[in-house]
């Protein structure tokens, strides 16, 4: 098998020895997930299809919200009315014209389940169509993080999306496939050319695009490489130009090759665990009739037991900064006592077992991606062995992303390991993260620990609709420190992105870890 793969790597790497100047080659170290747009809320997935489709609105290099398909906006008094004027002349790549109807129908589409964006979208509104160039946006409530939320909506064609049988978004923890898991057809920047999953999949410019590419790159061939030394030899080699997964015992090497460049920043990504607290029983842990992590003084026990400062010094080799609060920006979490993790304390995690009636520890399942997060495996496997310090016996089982989330979204992890960010406003990361799980509101879509906290809901419900910029700030810091008192999630740190390419390519690094290949220039 793994000499089935090599030889595939092998083959497209000659298929592409050839490229022009303006064909970036750039390899991860997991694949997009599908084309289609609200199948999944995963990182890669969104990254791609953003090439292929368009919002409303965007971020420039800076990270400001600046127009896209809507060139003008305005908000009414209470908050509750947005209207967006629409960019004319703009057409998908199979040359239908954009218009209202296909942002009503993206909308509508993504609000219902089981789209993996049906928490982010429901917010945002009602959309209603006013005329071919006008659309509203109707809201219940104020939503003082609109236009952050609007800018991780992408545009499709109503006509194409209904013609291909996809007029519902396919359910991903049913395994079911969408039926336009391998096409795409939108007014982004890249016109999909073709896509092989877990092989490549190839994008080219799309030479209508209403936007100005500040770049070179002409033709874009994804290649998804699990292996970290298979994907680091190929940079070197001259066999890739571009890559944003790095294992951080490269970096020190890649460093003082003279062929290669490095673009090093913080990435909006706190990286932490996930435990079930819903289940009456934890499968595999030994304990019958009973879920340890129901209480409390388990899960804090569990927090103190991990050494975020020695994950950092050795798993992640300094690329990475500890931290004790669940926040995607940076800034929410330097304002409050939170910003800097305590120390382990494995006697004060033994005493907090013992208190719950655990002195000899149980075993766990910690699932967790081999694919997705900077060395993920390692630090589950390092966490392991931290956690056996104080009688907590963990065995890791390591699989894909595209095997790893659509476990947790059924329900279907005890403990695993998760990341959120990409995105400046935290109320992303409450809504659908910390909010208690609430189908009917569409909130807690990703809350795989299942917990529910009304004071908690009351906190995230009221900063969801405080326009008021320092007394939003205040709630969305007493949501922090309840979620830490209680321990219902385990952070762990946020990483830091380090992208390596060829020397001759000149990128654009942002926060968000999203690549953007309009920016890229090839020498």
């Amino acid at each position: 098998m793994i000499a089935g793969c090599c030889l595939l790597l092998l083959l497209a790497f000659a298929m592409l020895s050839g490229a022009q100047a303006q064909t970036l080659r750039w390899a991860a170290r997991g694949d997009s997930q599908g084309m289609d747009p609200y199948a999944f809320a995963e990182g890669v997935t969104h990254n791609l299809n953003s090439l292929v489709y368009d919002s409303l609105v965007e971020h420039d290099q800076q990270q400001r919200i600046v127009p896209a398909l809507a060139t003008a906006w305005s908000v009414s008094s209470d908050g509750k009315t947005w209207r967006f004027t629409l960019r004319r002349g703009v057409s998908f790549h199979d040359g239908t014209p954009f218009s209202a109807d296909d942002v009503v129908f993206s909308i509508l589409r993504a609000q219902r389940p089981p789209s993996a964006r049906a928490t982010l979208a429901t917010r945002l509104g009602t959309p209603v169509r006013v005329d071919a160039q006008t659309v509203e946006l109707r809201l219940r409530d104020p939503n003082p993080a609109q236009l952050e939320m609007l800018g991780s909506m992408l545009i499709m064609g109503r006509d194409w999306t209904v013609a291909h049988g996809a007029e519902r978004v396919a359910d991903a923890g049913k395994r079911e496939e969408s039926p336009i898991a391998r096409q795409a057809m939108g007014t982004g920047r890249f016109m999909l050319s073709s896509r092989e999953p877990g092989v490549r999949t190839v994008l080219t410019r799309n030479p209508k695009w209403w936007g100005r590419f500040e770049g070179n790159v002409e033709r874009l061939v994804f290649l998804p490489i699990d292996n970290d030394a298979t994907r680091t030899a190929a940079l070197i080699a001259g066999d890739l130009d571009f890559t944003q997964d790095l294992s951080t015992q490269d970096v020190p090497v890649l460093a003082m090759n003279p062929a290669i460049r490095l673009l090093t920043g913080p990435e909006s990504r706190v990286i932490y665990l996930g435990l079930d607290q819903f289940r009456d029983e934890l499968p595999d842990s030994g304990v019958t009739g009973r879920n340890p992590f129901k209480d409390r003084r388990v899960r804090e026990a569990l927090f103190d037991a991990l050494d975020a400062e020695r994950l950092r010094t050795t798993v992640m080799r300094g690329l990475s900064v500890p931290t004790a609060c669940m926040a995607s920006a940076e800034t929410d979490c330097l304002q409050t006592e939170l910003a800097a993790r305590p120390p382990a304390d494995l006697e004060r995690a033994r005493a907090l077992l013992a208190q719950a009636g655990y002195a000899q520890g149980f075993a766990l399942v910690l699932d967790c991606p081999n694919d997705r997060y900077v060395n993920d495996r390692a630090l589950c496997v390092a966490i392991a062995g931290m956690l056996s310090r104080v009688g907590v016996r963990v065995t890791v089982q390591a699989r894909s992303k595209t095997q790893h989330f659509p476990k947790l979204r059924r329900y279907e992890s005890s403990f695993f390991l998760a990341g959120w960010g990409g995105v400046d406003d935290p109320q992303f990361l409450l809504d659908s993260v910390l909010h208690s799980v609430d189908p009917v509101r569409q909130k807690g879509d990703a809350n795989y620990a299942r917990y529910a906290d009304l004071e908690l809901d009351r906190l995230i419900d009221t900063a969801g609709v405080e326009m008021d910029a320092p007394r939003r700030a205040e709630l969305i810091r007493a949501v922090q420190r309840r979620v830490f008192e209680q321990h219902y999630y385990l952070p762990l740190h946020r990483q830091a992105i380090t992208w390596a390419a060829r020397k001759n390519v000149r990128a654009v690094i942002t926060p968000n870890n999203v690549v953007r290949p309009d920016w890229i220039h090839i020498d």
